[in-house]
């Protein structure tokens, strides 16, 4: 397979994987090359292998493994990784394509980047429609299933690449239907907040006496 071809490939899982749990899939991609586990990673990423960045990358992981269970607080987590995870991606797209041209560069990190904003964005705009719910079971157990598809998804990336890129690209046409209707949905359930809200704030009408008409 062509360097530059192995590259991309890998780095369209990744940046995929990036966008529903960075740290994972920094951690992984990075273990897997410091103790040589996963042969099939690009090897541009390396530096992600750095004792400081492994340790960066875990310390945030446990961070986010606990906040990202907890009602309303993921909500708080994704919002702000909604800037986060896709400059996360652009990072190690500009990493692994450091060889390259700059032309390519900027291409394989606008790819990178707006593969991530994807997954993140379906990720965040399920998680809010399980916050209807109203229990953290459905939180805890969206979270562990999306810590296992990152971690899965980046082996997957190792060890079959374009199984891997296939699925992504399945992945995004799914995301491509599916992420307006789960827009729609949202704003129906904002306006329905809003709604009771206004009722709760506004103060109720008393009907006047009969004298005061």
């Amino acid at each position: 397979m062509n360097a530059s071809l192995a590259t991309l490939t890998g780095l369209v899982g990744i940046s995929f994987a990036a966008g529903v749990n960075l740290y994972a899939a920094v951690l992984v991609v990075g273990l897997g090359i410091r103790y040589q586990l996963l042969e099939g990673l690009p090897k541009e990423l390396a530096p992600l292998a750095h004792p400081a960045v492994l340790i960066v990358a875990a310390l945030l992981y446990s961070i986010e493994f606990f906040a990202d269970k907890i009602p309303f607080v993921s909500a708080i987590w994704d919002t702000i990784h909604t800037f986060i995870r896709p400059l996360g991606a652009v990072a190690m797209a500009l990493t692994a394509t450091a060889q390259m041209g700059p032309i390519e560069q900027t291409m394989v990190a606008l790819l990178g980047g707006g593969i991530a904003l994807s997954s993140h964005a379906t990720k965040m705009g399920v998680r809010l429609l399980a916050h209807g719910t109203g229990e953290p079971f459905t939180q805890a157990g969206l979270s562990v299933v999306e810590d296992v598809f990152a971690v899965g998804l980046v082996l997957l990336v190792a060890q079959y690449p374009y199984v891997a890129l296939s699925v992504v690209i399945l992945l995004l046409i799914v995301i491509a239907c599916v992420l307006p209707l789960i827009y729609k949905a949202i704003r129906a359930v904002f306006r329905g907040i809003a709604t009771r809200l206004g009722r709760w704030l506004s103060p109720a009408v008393a009907p006047r006496p009969l004298g005061d008409r």
